[in-house]
């Protein structure tokens, strides 16, 4: 039987550890048949061994997405790997301590253009510097969190989070005229290392625990990679500048 994503070639970002989203969106491709290449940033070492770990091990490139020495050769590095471009993750964010927490009053602008700059320009940063490789009707997939409310805790990651929304309709608007389509996948809250920098991240999945529709585990990416899996395929051709919701139902739900 012929996999979802046969024959596609993926570039992954965000693969710290084995929880982490993008560690389980590139085990699904590669079960439904990709070849997949990941980034790495800061230790490589451990996204080499993390990468060991997948059904067939990838390589992985260097990618500092805020270095514009790694983005202007990053299609040439990638380009070593595979010969062209399918579809791209974007699972990208950062925020400084000072963001998170309880002090958006207090977050100075230099920490705030720091998330802005990781978590949602990077979005375009990214996809240009790819655009050597992206083939005809390629899908880039952004990782999101509902950004319409203001959460407990999220703050200025949550207004990355708005940009990011923003940046993708953008992108989609200007990409649409080369069959490139740009869409997010709004995740519940999964228990990941980046969610260990959030503080009280736990309250936060306690919620989306009791309140979603169709339930939600924090433990289990399985549903959130699948979605992005499905996105990245050829099963939306007409689908771009969206924000498909892979969150058990809780955006449909009042408190």
């Amino acid at each position: 039987m012929t996999g979802l994503l046969e024959g596609k070639r993926l570039l992954i970002t965000g693969v710290i550890t084995d929880s982490s989203i993008g560690f389980h969106v590139a085990r699904k491709a590669q079960e439904e048949g990709a070849t997949v290449v990941l980034t790495g940033y800061g230790r490589l070492s451990l996204v080499e061994r993390i990468a060991g770990r997948l059904p067939t091990p990838a390589p992985v490139v260097e990618l500092d997405v805020t270095d514009q020495e790694h983005l202007a050769t990053l299609a040439e590095r990638v380009g070593q790997h595979v010969d062209g471009l399918d579809g791209v993750l974007h699972s990208i964010g950062y925020a400084p301590p000072s963001c998170l927490g309880g002090g958006f009053l207090d977050a100075p602008w230099e920490d705030v253009a720091t998330a802005m700059h990781t978590s949602a320009y990077s979005l375009k940063s990214l996809t240009t510097a790819l655009m050597p490789l992206l083939a005809e009707r390629s899908s880039v997939v952004g990782m999101d969190f509902d950004a319409r409310q203001a959460w407990p805790v999220y703050d200025w990651m949550g207004v990355a989070k708005a940009a990011l929304e923003s940046t993708n309709r953008y992108l989609a608007r200007d990409l649409g005229g080369r069959g490139v389509r740009v869409n997010l996948v709004s995740a519940g809250p999964l228990k990941t290392m980046a969610a260990k920098s959030i503080p009280g991240f736990e309250g936060l999945a306690d919620a989306w625990t009791s309140r979603a529709p169709l339930g939600w585990d924090v433990t289990d990416p399985e549903p959130v990679a699948r979605t992005v899996c499905a996105m990245l395929s050829d099963w939306l051709p007409s689908t771009t500048g969206s924000i498909v919701m892979a969150d058990g139902g809780f955006h449909a739900v009042g408190v």
